[in-house]
């Protein structure tokens, strides 16, 4: 698949062949991807969580009510930032975390759809809910920060492609 064809076909898949898995090796190219994504001075802060029991798939459902679906996937990875490892400035309360995590689930999401498989993103981060019930059931340390739920399988369904996301009237040129 050619890059601009991926960056204009990619869609939000919420329907998935739970008979199809997913291999390590599949995982292992989609997270490579992501790791390739630019971070605020190259320190890569993420870390990613790899869910596939079905009994984690369901507990979604009570953590971000969004990703109620992941208890009929095949996986879901979540994207995590290290904030220890993050661009910051503690004294100033701003970290890059999640700007340099955003990135990293683009490139995994775009990963995925290159090779065949659907996938969502569902928000963990910014809300305090959703991060506080991930990190409580998944035991994450503390400096670790649950940014993207990324539900993932194999397509059941090929979701509609927009028309009109293009808008011209949306660019300015020199000043605004």
């Amino acid at each position: 698949m050619e890059l601009m064809e991926g960056l204009l076909t990619r869609r939000s898949v919420r329907k998935f062949d739970t008979s199809k898995k997913i291999s390590k090796e599949t995982f292992k190219e989609i997270i490579k991807a992501a790791q390739y994504a630019p971070s605020a001075h190259n320190t890569q802060p993420w870390e990613f969580l790899v869910i596939e029991d079905p009994q984690d798939l369901k507990q979604f459902r009570h953590i971000q009510r969004s990703a109620l679906f992941a208890e009929n996937a095949t996986a879901v990875i979540l994207v995590c930032g290290n904030t220890d490892k993050s661009f910051s400035r503690e004294k100033e309360g701003w970290s890059y975390v999640d700007i340099d995590c955003s990135a990293a689930t683009e490139n995994l999401l775009l990963a995925a759809h290159a090779l065949g498989l659907g996938a969502c993103w569902c928000g963990a981060s910014p809300m305090t809910g959703p991060i506080a019930g991930l990190k409580e059931y998944f035991k994450l340390p503390e400096n670790i920060k649950p940014f993207s739920i990324v539900v993932l399988g194999y397509p059941a369904e090929t979701p509609k492609q927009p028309e009109g996301r293009f808008k011209e009237e949306t660019i300015h040129w020199g000043k605004w």
